[in-house]
Order: C-alpha cells, then sequence, then structure tokens
C-alpha cells in the first residue's frame, strides 16, 4: 500500500474535481432561469426545448462526444471563432472540457430546478406578483428560497455525473496529462496498460468520492425536509 500512495498521482483528480465545479457553477447560472421559465411557461415550443435539452441523457456519451468534437474542431465556425476571438482551442483543452461537460451535464441540472419550481405552491407566485415583485425578484425571493432540497440535489448529481465523465472528456479532450487527464480517463489509462492495482486504487477513491458527495446531499435533503424548510 505505501509503495502504492507514493506512486499516486492526485492531479487527475484535482483536474475532475476543477472541471466538476466549474461546470456545476456555469450550469446553476444557466439552467435557474431556463428552468424559472420553462416551469412557468405555457407555449407550444415547451416540449420541444424539453426533449433537446434531455437528449444528453439518452444519447450515448460517444455520439454526443463525436459531434461536440466536430463542431469544436478548427475547421468548424464555433472552433475558429473562439480560436480567433479569444485564442482558446476547444479541441484537447480544458477550456472544451468544461464546454462539452456543460452540454453534456445540461439535463441533470436543469430537470431538479424545473421540478422544483413546479411543485411551488401556485398561491406563493401568484401572491408575490400582486405584492408588485417582478418575474425577476419574484425568482429570486420567492421560488430560489422555497426549493433548497431541488437545487442541492442538482447541484450534487450534476457535479457527481462531470466526475464520472469519460466518453465525452477522452473524445474532446483526450488524455493530455496535467491539462485535460482527468480520473475516469486515468483509470483508463492504466486499464490499457494492466496495471491493475492503480487502477484499483483510483477506482476506490472514485467510489468513496460519489458516496460522500451523495451521503451529504441525502443527509442535506433529509434534514431540509425534516424541519420544514
Amino acid at each position: 500500500m505505501s509503495e502504492i500512495l507514493k506512486s499516486v498521482n492526485f492531479t487527475p483528480f484535482l483536474i475532475s474535481f476543477k472541471l466538476a465545479t466549474v461546470v456545476s457553477l456555469l450550469l446553476f447560472c444557466i439552467c435557474v432561469p431556463f428552468a424559472w421559465y420553462l416551469s412557468q411557461t405555457k407555449m407550444k415550443i415547451k416540449p420541444i426545448l424539453e426533449a433537446l435539452s434531455a437528449l444528453p441523457i439518452v444519447l450515448p456519451p460517444s455520439v454526443l462526444g463525436f459531434y461536440i468534437l466536430i463542431a469544436f474542431s478548427q475547421n468548424s465556425p464555433i472552433g475558429k471563432f473562439f480560436n480567433d476571438v479569444f485564442g482558446i482551442k476547444l479541441v484537447f483543452s480544458f477550456e472544451g472540457l468544461v464546454v462539452a461537460s456543460c452540454l453534456y451535464s445540461f439535463p441533470f441540472m436543469l430537470q431538479p430546478l424545473q421540478n422544483g419550481f413546479e411543485n411551488l405552491h401556485k398561491n406563493m407566485i401568484e401572491a408575490s406578483f400582486i405584492a408588485g415583485k417582478s418575474k425577476i425578484q419574484t425568482l429570486l425571493q420567492v421560488a430560489l428560497p422555497n426549493i433548497k432540497s431541488s437545487i442541492m440535489t442538482a447541484v450534487v448529481i450534476t457535479f457527481a455525473h462531470t466526475i464520472g465523465e469519460f466518453g465525452v472528456v477522452l473524445m474532446v479532450g483526450g488524455s493530455i496529462p496535467g491539462k485535460t487527464k482527468v480520473a475516469s480517463v486515468a483509470i483508463y489509462d492504466m486499464v490499457e496498460v494492466m496495471n491493475y492495482k492503480m487502477a484499483h486504487f483510483y477506482s476506490a477513491i472514485m467510489v468513496l468520492i460519489s458516496f460522500f458527495v451523495l451521503f451529504f446531499a441525502y443527509s442535506f435533503n433529509k434534514r431540509y425536509n425534516n424541519i420544514g424548510l
């Protein structure tokens, strides 16, 4: 065990945590207004928007990763724009991993937030509007404080899902040490070279991380429901 600990490189875990943190923060800011809109709108386009946003759940990661790779390449309008304007290469870069992970984890942040908003008592929202609050004020001061359980679920699931990504991050980011080589890709590389001891060790760390993240979320939601917040 001591020999394994001495040879462990924790950089892939740090990259995974960094990626999951950035993606969770970005998606929370993006999905809160979108989830609020979907929960309030009655337009006919709503099912189309919901279907499009849920596609990453049912699409194979290889399919999604392939199309993201094509879209991010320097020969595509998106890849060329980011490269020319911002000097960012979306393929085989951490920035590309962030954008790809946001697309892949989008429904895992959106759906719990939308469900939370839709389960709010309608009288609460109507009372806020009658009191003269705008839609933004109602969202920030009334809706969000009353869906803490949904917020926690959305953030934790998104964070855990991003840490566990493999197919999309491998196709878009590759396996560049210290840059795009996340923990899941590191495990894959170890299995390829038949370094099963280290693969077991890395996998055990991933299991423990996933367990404690979920344990924290369930504990928070249980406490939240018990005290009736």
